[in-house]
């Protein structure tokens, strides 16, 4: 017990030497107002922030998200066909696959895919 008390003092004190060891030997900069201001999803925090929302940036982002999501979906099921193949599996994969090109295709020809215009 006395042994797990001590790796875990050392351990502290080791993350602190190294952080501390971080911040003394990094370089530092001169201050700037353009790289200590946060970037906020391509808008500029200097000018007021009731600007209009890119309704575009959205689109594009909700689509990412979309797509992400797609292949969060699909790995477990492709991990799973490769130790045993299940037909059932591979219909339903397909049959996924086919929703998200058809909706793939339809943004295209909606014009969501199209960042400038």
């Amino acid at each position: 017990m006395m042994s797990t008390f001590w790796a875990s003092v050392i351990a502290i004190l080791l993350s602190n030497v190294v952080m501390l060891l971080g911040w003394i030997l990094s370089k530092r900069a001169l201050s700037d107002r353009e790289k200590n201001s946060p970037f906020e999803c391509g808008f500029d925090p200097i000018k007021s922030a009731r600007l209009p929302f890119s309704l575009r940036f959205f689109l594009l982002a909700i689509i990412f998200l979309i797509f992400d999501v797609e292949i969060v979906l699909l790995f477990p099921a492709l991990a799973s066909m490769e130790s045993s193949f299940s037909f059932n599996m591979s219909i339903s994969v397909f049959f996924f696959l086919i929703i998200l090109i058809v909706g793939l295709f339809h943004e295209w020809n909606e014009g969501s895919l199209d960042w400038a215009q």
